[in-house]
């Protein structure tokens, strides 16, 4: 057990995300803007979840990314009831990113509006208009990539979501690395590139962060995206802890 946040109480998911080491992810969010969690989802769980995409009446909508220009593959937002794993581990994750979060926030001078229980807080959603579901489920085949974007959806934000991998990088897809692209104050953006491995999750940045300046605080705007899919199929679960408008 480490230091940031509560113990979690939601099964084996919690124990798993209790078993990370989340000094070492505040850490790398400090100097990335992303980190890996360690195993989230077995190897079942993961399949099991990914075997969802074609159930339509699991989703309430589905988006073609060419369409849009957002890329090129699919995903979908997830309807309720939403699949055990991924209520479970939204449940367990929020207290554990959100003393990270709060300390973002007091750096740059700004509120930090959420309550210590995620269901206080998408109640604060629902009643700002925030109303549809998040939890996404992506699917890219060969050629597909994901624009670099922001997954802001509303007025109430909150900084950090998770991405976990649901197939096995080498195995069932190559390319296909998770992307965060940082405009820095007063310098050239970076990119980190991660391979995220099989039931892992990457905690990373949803809009902006804090980077040390000069000047003291100031708010580096982030975007993500996925590289392009060389090989295979990558299906990944997007947890995203605000609703949408």
């Amino acid at each position: 057990m480490t230091s940031t946040g509560a113990p979690a109480t939601t099964g084996p998911w919690g124990d798993r995300v209790d078993a990370v080491d989340w000094d070492t992810v505040r850490d790398e969010l400090d100097s990335y803007g992303c980190a890996l969690t360690g195993p989230l989802l077995s190897a079942e769980e993961a399949a099991d979840i990914a075997a969802l995409y074609p159930d339509v009446s699991r989703f309430r909508c589905t988006v073609d990314m060419a369409r849009h220009r957002f890329g090129e593959g699919q995903y979908r937002y997830f309807a309720e009831p939403f699949p055990a794993a991924v209520v479970a581990l939204k449940q367990a994750l929020y207290p554990r990113l959100l003393p990270i979060a709060r300390d973002w926030w007091s750096r740059l001078g700004r509120g930090t509006p959420w309550p210590d229980t995620l269901d206080e807080w998408l109640d604060m959603c629902h009643a700002a208009g925030q109303t549809r579901s998040t939890p996404i489920l992506l699917r890219y085949g060969p050629g597909d990539w994901n624009a670099l974007h922001r997954d802001l959806y509303g007025e109430l934000v909150f900084p950090l979501q998770v991405v976990v991998n649901l197939n096995q990088p080498g195995v069932d897809h190559t390319g296909g690395e998770f992307l965060v692209y940082e405009q820095r104050p007063r310098a050239q953006s970076r990119a980190t590139a991660t391979l995220i491995p099989h039931g892992h999750g990457l905690v990373f940045t949803t809009r902006d962060r804090p980077v040390r300046s000069a000047r003291g605080w100031s708010a580096a705007p982030v975007r993500h995206g996925v590289s392009v899919i060389r090989s295979g199929r990558r299906f990944t679960l997007g947890l995203v802890f605000h609703d949408a408008t």
